[in-house]
């Protein structure tokens, strides 16, 4: 038999699976790509892409080139090791921090190992581009990204290297980058679709990236790092850090007069809510965090927790950090576990600290908080009364039933996987470099940007987590490592079918992996294509002698015998 292309024998293929789950190992995806042979682990966070997992890798990379030609991308290469000063210049080295890989060369020059590469391709363009007739332009890449993470987990799902394809948009208007953004969005959903991904559109929050509006594509699956929010009445999607409240302000006359009260060791909801009798949710409770080294406080209705993710990215690029006992040691006039908001009023220079509260501690809402004292709470606390807030942010953990922004109806929460993200950046990276093209009225105009990104290398383990089974790897025919397994059960006739049906389908354009081993068990064969997860798997088996084979549906388990003829006909065609 000679080896055609679309041919790979396994006999051949360095190929090691494994029957047992690598101890590390949490997610679906973890266990069954490390024991089905497609990747293994080369130190914490980096992965290396055995012959199967390649072939998958460069399958998805495959669909997204294909769906970003088509709207008009010009594919290049950009380099990993980019100079810091790059990253110093629009202020991300500061909002990465730990999270960037960082180097000097020889000379002592700063360098760091790419996360995303806006500030290179900005520069790009500002030396390729002059005119507005060299508008609009989107550009991409299919790279290696680096990002140091504390703790790399899930297999390829969150590494420190991991491919992603990274694509820039660049026009003249902001009518312009809208129409962009819509392109990618449409490409996106190809994209998806095509891959065979069950995935939400939602609405997110930009973070490191900046810029103003910004999408999500998230593949729901018990793994999955983000919680997202699903309206069952109006459709309204968002990623949690995205979720808002709105609450009408209540007059903030005709309630009592602030009332202290005696609480002896009550410093926490809990034992406050205890001794006087009341709901947690009548309370207040003030969460005191340094920004900036500044200490500041976040009120949140005493049933609630604060989401730190939330505030941190709402407050980028500061830094957040929750004050320690040593801060209160610093500040004798804040008494642990017994603070409070009111007397909060006037120049902000005067107050004990800026006040930062969620939207729920409206204007007009009566309270229950600290007396700033020890031992001791205060009742009738009025917002807008007796304390005033700075700044309004949406800062809780969202909770199943909370009110849909959009309808009122109670939100839903789910897990998922990110495996795209979309951003309108706007001029922040164009700013930074002064990128700016000649208008048709010969001024200059500067540049609108989008960013886009896709997850290719977590695009596989997020397909795996989504259509495996309790048998293995159950691969999309457009990603997977071939078109149909097929497997020798049994002795040289079964081998010689097998090889010769390969070689046909091969022929015909169908990708075939057939598994010729002889020192290796026909119950090998079998557990190994189950877990493998080729789409098709064909068995010569018992009947080869007689011309007939056995079709399986990897997914569906459906079998049935066909003769030899028809079985190739059958894949020929699918193919």
């Amino acid at each position: 038999m000679s080896q055609h292309s679309h041919v790979q024998r396994m006999s051949r293929m360095m190929l090691k699976t494994l029957r047992d789950d690598p101890a590390d190992a949490e997610t679906a995806s973890h266990k069954l790509l490390v024991r089905a042979g497609y990747v293994r682990r080369s130190s914490a966070g980096v992965w290396t892409w055995l012959p199967l997992g390649k072939r998958v890798l460069e399958n998805v990379a495959r669909v997204v080139r294909e769906e970003m030609d088509a709207i008009g991308g010009q594919e290049v290469l950009l380099p990993a090791l980019l100079p810091r000063e790059l990253y110093e210049a629009t202020g991300r080295a500061g909002e990465y921090g730990d999270l960037l890989f960082a180097l000097k060369d020889r000379k002592g020059v700063d360098y760091v190992l790419g996360p995303t590469h806006e500030e290179l391709f900005t520069q790009v363009v500002k030396d390729q581009c002059s005119s507005y007739k060299d508008m609009p332009v989107i550009l991409y890449q299919i790279q290696i990204k680096y990002r140091d993470e504390a703790r790399p987990r899930s297999g390829v799902l969150r590494g420190r290297e991991f491919h992603m394809k990274d694509s820039y948009s660049f026009d003249t208007s902001d009518d312009g980058l809208a129409a962009s953004y819509a392109l990618h969005r449409e490409a996106y959903r190809a994209i998806f679709d095509r891959l065979g991904f069950d995935y939400r559109i939602v609405s997110a929050v930009s973070g490191a990236m900046g810029g103003s509006a910004s999408e999500e594509f998230l593949a729901p699956a018990a793994a999955g790092e983000d919680t997202y929010v699903q309206c069952p009445s109006c459709g309204f999607a968002a990623n949690t850090e995205a979720m808002t409240t709105t609450v009408p302000p209540a007059p903030a006359d005709g309630h009592p007069p602030v009332e202290e009260l005696d609480t002896p060791d009550t410093p926490t909801i809990e034992t406050l809510a205890a001794h006087l009798g009341v709901p947690a949710s009548a309370t207040l409770k003030n969460l005191l965090v340094k920004v900036d080294g500044e200490i500041t406080a976040v009120g949140v209705p005493g049933d609630r927790e604060v989401d730190l993710g939330k505030l941190g990215e709402q407050l980028a690029p500061a830094r957040v950090e929750v004050v320690t006992a040593e801060d209160f040691a610093d500040r004798p006039d804040l008494v642990r576990g017994y603070v409070g908001p009111q007397g909060m009023t006037g120049p902000p220079e005067k107050r004990a600290f800026r006040y930062l509260a969620d939207p729920r501690v409206a204007p007009g809402t009566s309270w229950i908080t600290g007396a700033n004292k020890p031992d001791a709470h205060a009742r009738n606390v009025v917002c807008g009364r007796d304390f005033e807030v700075d700044q309004y942010l949406d800062v809780v953990v969202v909770e199943p039933g909370d009110p849909c922004p959009r309808c009122g109806t109670g939100i839903e929460l789910d897990r998922a996987i990110e495996i795209g993200h979309i951003f309108q950046l706007g001029r922040k990276y164009a700013d930074a470099f002064e990128l700016d093209v000649l208008g048709q009225d010969g001024k200059p105009v500067r540049v609108t940007m989008g960013s886009y990104g896709i997850g290719v290398s977590r695009a596989v383990a997020a397909l795996a987590e989504q259509t495996h089974d309790e048998l293995g790897l159950c691969w999309p025919r457009e990603v997977a490592p071939a078109d149909v397994h097929i497997v020798a059960a049994g002795k040289a006739r079964q081998t010689e079918l097998a090889l010769e049906l390969a070689e046909k389908l091969g022929a015909a354009g169908v990708r075939v992996l057939v598994d010729d081993r002889a020192s290796v068990s026909p119950g090998v064969k079998f557990t190994d294509a189950e877990l493998i997860g080729v789409p098709q798997i064909l068995v010569a088996g018992r009947r080869a002698g007689d011309g007939v084979v056995e079709l399986k549906d990897r997914r569906t388990g459906e079998r049935e015998e066909l003769p030899v003829d028809e079985a190739l006909a059958r894949l020929t065609a699918a193919g």
